[in-house]
């Protein structure tokens, strides 16, 4: 891994997804401006970073990731100089952006595909990954067949709209499956490094990259993908080191090898993430079991040589929303984890406020069950809940109905709401450095059905103690030695001689290894 920028060792990120979050010029979509205007929110609530969902220009079958131009914004959202604005803006306020790279496919309107589609050979033929016949569609992937006069089956990534960009096939199998060093595959490369300096030099302080381990064909074991993003990091180290780089990968190990800074959870595959948040039983609504995913968190933590680097959101744009499984208080307890934890943590735009998924929405730009999960950010109490002063018809989607829909005007006010506990315990975590994202972790306890969860956080000779009780009944820790002053408690909890007792849906942070004193902040 290389060297890491400073600012991501207390990084609390604010994801914006930029069609919901502020409109500014009433057309009923959120842009560039709406974010600058609510840079204060961000800075007040104690996030000190942001990653913005893909902006740039679009077709929008995929909300955006779908890109016809990585180098201009899309006009519905503003201009770069908007987009400048904002990083100029937001360092003004100690506040860096991540923008959402995506290198694994363009829509099949960018001007690289159209060319890439005709039979003459060109600059851009070899940018997507074509079989040699359309009559061939190759096991294992899906393709765009019959369009153009070039013949082939282009391979997709995603939706049948976003074309594969070609960066080789780490074994190939078959004679139109290129080299990793091919010309065609290092042409790619070249492209995205090309897209990355672009913005860089205005101001952008790095990338969340979207599938950052699926570049690489035949790579079972992605040592190929590694290796392309050690190539990539090498030119970022070289020509601007200070960039940061966060993974979309879910396996961290590979994440850092590659020169990654830190990575993401998935709400897919193993990690079992969803075990917590958003399944039949989830563990944060207090009937659940954890202990697969503390299991397999400590497989990764191990195999990355406990970096701890691994970044876990309260949700994003492709997940349920965090209030749709976990309900009341509880919705507390799962950010006094995921503020507690190792890596950066990320709040996805209005799960700080307990927004609602929105049920029953036709889908909106590829969003089909995601789009319960993309309503416009609640402001407060106005029309369209401060979101725009389009008619409500013309709204990218449709605000939340709900009569008691939350709205951050009213949350900011009132030191009872979730917002305000958020804002808190950011500021606990922003005040040890034991609980920021570099510090170790180990666990105590693995939140097996009717257990909390329980483990001490350390960094520097300071040991912090966390425990956490989402269940109806109060539990008794009598292995938990040292504890001492309570520096965030949110419930009921008390120190004892051998360690503590925690009351039913309630957290603590307490310090480990120290005299006891006074209790802290609650």
């Amino acid at each position: 891994m290389s060297k890491r920028p400073e600012w991501l060792d207390a990084a609390v990120f604010y994801e914006i997804y930029p069609q919901s979050f502020k409109d500014t010029d009433g057309d009923g979509i959120g842009n560039i401006n709406g974010m600058t205007e609510k840079l204060s929110y961000i800075r007040e609530l104690g996030c000190n970073a942001i990653w913005i969902n893909p902006c740039f220009e679009s077709p929008f079958g995929d909300a955006g990731y779908d890109v016809s131009d990585y180098c201009r914004i899309a006009p519905r959202y503003g201009t770069n100089d908007d987009m400048v604005r904002l990083f100029e803006e937001a360092h003004k306020q100690g506040i860096h952006i991540l923008l959402d790279l995506v290198p694994g496919h363009t829509s099949w309107d960018h001007p690289w595909f159209k060319e890439s589609m005709k039979a003459a050979r060109n600059e851009y033929t070899d940018r997507y990954v074509w079989t040699d016949s359309v009559w061939e569609e190759p096991e294992g992937f899906s393709t765009i067949r019959g369009l153009s006069e070039r013949d082939g089956s282009c391979i997709v990534n995603f939706f049948t709209h976003q074309p594969a960009l070609n960066y080789g096939f780490y074994r190939p199998e078959k004679p139109w499956q290129q080299a990793m060093d091919a010309p065609g595959p290092q042409a790619t490369i070249e492209a995205l490094k090309d897209i990355m300096r672009f913005w860089l030099s205005k101001g952008c302080d790095g990338f969340r990259v979207d599938m950052a381990g699926s570049l690489v064909k035949n790579d079972e074991d992605q040592k190929g993908t590694i290796a392309l993003w050690q190539n990539i990091r090498a030119f970022l180290d070289e020509e601007y080191p200070e960039a940061a780089m966060v993974s979309e990968w879910g396996e961290p190990d590979k994440s850092l090898a590659g020169g990654f800074h830190m990575d993401f959870l998935l709400h897919f595959g193993p990690s079992h993430y969803n075990d917590l948040f958003r399944c039949e039983k989830p563990f944060f609504a207090g009937n659940g079991d954890a202990s697969e995913f503390v299991a397999k968190y400590i497989e990764n933590y191990e195999r990355s040589e406990r970096k701890g680097l691994i970044c876990i959101p309260s949700g994003n744009h492709d997940m349920d929303r965090l209030a749709r499984h976990i309900k009341g208080d509880n919705r507390r307890l799962a950010f006094a984890f995921l503020l507690s934890m190792p890596g950066a943590p990320y709040i996805y735009y209005g799960d700080e406020i307990g927004m609602n998924y929105v049920e029953g929405l036709a889908s909106v730009e590829g969003g089909y069950g995601r789009t319960g999960s993309r309503s416009p950010m609640q402001w407060d109490t106005s029309e369209n809940a401060g979101f725009s002063s389009a008619p409500s018809d013309r709204l990218y989607i449709p605000i939340d109905p709900s009569e008691d829909r939350p709205d951050a005007a009213s949350q900011t006010e009132d030191e009872a709401s979730l917002r305000s506990e958020v804002k808190r315990l950011i500021a606990v975590r922003q005040s040890h450095k034991a609980l920021n994202n570099l510090g170790d972790i180990e666990f105590i306890l693995n939140g097996a059905k009717e257990k909390p969860l329980a483990y001490t956080r350390s960094f520097d000779g300071e040991k912090i103690f966390v425990i956490i009780n989402p269940a109806d009944e109060k539990y008794e820790m009598t292995s938990a030695e040292g504890l001492s002053d309570i520096i965030y408690k949110f419930g009921e909890c008390s120190v004892t001689d051998t360690g503590c007792v925690i009351g039913p849906h309630s957290a603590a942070f307490i310090r480990q290894g120290a005299d006891r004193g006074s209790e802290a902040s609650e």
